[in-house]
């Protein structure tokens, strides 16, 4: 009982932190399966990145939301395993069982795993995301019928003073991208277009 106040506590505050904060939260619609898991996967550039993506299930995506994150954030941020999250600690024992965890989320069809697979942050001025190892291994430990979503986010100013946040979204079915290689590619293409497309933007 107390878990579930608490998420709906988060899950209102985090639309009113995002509101506050964000001039605008602006993202395109795709078409879902509904009988497929979701496997998001987005560019890690601030602190802001799993609330927009929280945001942006809760408005659109409406599955279980599930996120991997640092040992330290876990530890440092005490209301996240209210809201799905879970801790993968780098260069421990415990990281194999907490991939293995992470690919059976993928089994479900009422869940949305979030991954961000560069693994830490970067400048949101990349001209290419580069992935680490984890995400293959969360691929190869679930049964591999699932739907990727891939989020290219950008924030920009403009003539506000307040952030304006652009996320573009693409799907693809598993089948299309079964390696870690074609997945990069995929993504980056993706990437790529987005953020032509950004810095098109004129007020």
């Amino acid at each position: 009982m107390i878990k579930r106040l608490v998420y709906i506590f988060f899950n209102k505050y985090i639309s009113f932190l995002i509101s506050r904060n964000f001039e605008s939260f602006t993202f395109n619609t795709v078409t879902l399966n509904e009988s497929k898991a979701i496997l998001l996967v987005a560019n890690h550039f601030s602190w802001w990145d799993g609330f927009l993506m929280f945001h942006l299930n809760k408005v659109f995506f409406k599955r279980r939301f599930h996120v991997m994150v640092t040992d330290e954030n876990y530890k440092n941020i005490s209301f996240l395993k209210y809201l799905g999250a879970f801790p993968i600690k780098k260069q421990s024992r415990d990281m194999l069982h907490t991939l293995v965890l992470a690919g059976r989320l993928l089994n479900d069809k009422n869940n949305l795993l979030l991954i961000f697979p560069q693994g830490k942050l970067f400048s949101n001025h990349l001209e290419q995301i580069e992935f680490g190892k984890g995400l293959s291994r969360v691929i190869d430990h679930s049964s591999k019928n699932f739907q990727y979503l891939f989020a290219a986010t950008f924030v920009d100013y403009f003539d506000t003073p307040k952030p304006l946040v652009t996320c573009y979204l693409q799907n693809h079915d598993y089948a299309d991208l079964d390696n870690l290689a074609l997945i990069q590619s995929a993504y980056n293409v993706h990437y790529k277009n987005s953020r032509q497309q950004q810095c098109r933007i004129t007020i």
